[in-house]
């Protein structure tokens, strides 16, 4: 069983992602965590301490490769592993970023996207950018502009999977997100997985 979390910077997505998994273990169930970065808070902060501003089409262009081989791993790792499976990121998170980036979608992503095992469900933390963005400058990590968390948050919405995807307030107080993210998979979760409230 596989489950996906997508949604903005500042979303909560790690942190979600790694109560889900330690959530269904204190249960006694089995539960893998695997990240598809893509590096890009690295190379941002490498080119804002040289001073330098990368070009949209290299960014993408090593996001995606990194993406695509984290995301290649991860599902090798998932097919070897029985028990629930929750994968911080996915392909879907460099087709936002290039929606949000103004760049073309591409047949690459897609394509792939198409071919890889589907999972059970896709989960997107929705939130408010400026939430996001408090949160975010809190943090002292990342150097996102709402801007970029608005543009990013549009790309999300105009992607033809995100009909489809699970949508959670990610405004709440963690423990209330929790109980919603376990109730939302608990009908995907008949499959011999521990997910319950």
């Amino acid at each position: 069983m596989i489950i996906v979390l997508t949604g903005i910077d500042g979303s909560g997505k790690s942190t979600a992602a790694r109560a889900l998994v330690s959530s269904v273990r204190s249960q006694g169930g089995r539960a893998l965590l695997l990240s598809n970065h893509a590096g890009r808070r690295v190379m941002s902060l490498v080119a804002a301490r040289l001073g330098v501003r990368v070009p949209i089409q290299l960014a993408d262009a090593v996001e995606t490769a990194l993406r695509v081989g984290n995301v290649l791993v991860s599902h090798l790792r998932a097919r070897r592993f029985d028990g629930l499976v929750v994968m911080d990121r996915h392909l879907h998170c460099q087709l936002a970023l290039r929606a949000a980036s103004g760049l073309p979608r591409g047949q690459f992503l897609p394509w792939l996207l198409a071919r890889l095992p589907q999972p059970d469900a896709i989960v997107h933390l929705d939130i408010d950018p400026a939430e996001a963005h408090r949160r975010i400058v809190s943090r002292g990590t990342d150097s996102e502009s709402l801007a970029d968390l608005a543009a990013f948050q549009a790309g999300y919405r105009e992607l033809p999977e995100y009909a489809g995807f699970v949508k959670v307030d990610a405004s709440v107080p963690k423990e209330q997100l929790m109980a919603e993210l376990l109730w939302r998979l608990a009908p995907v979760g008949g499959n011999g997985c521990a997910i319950s409230r």
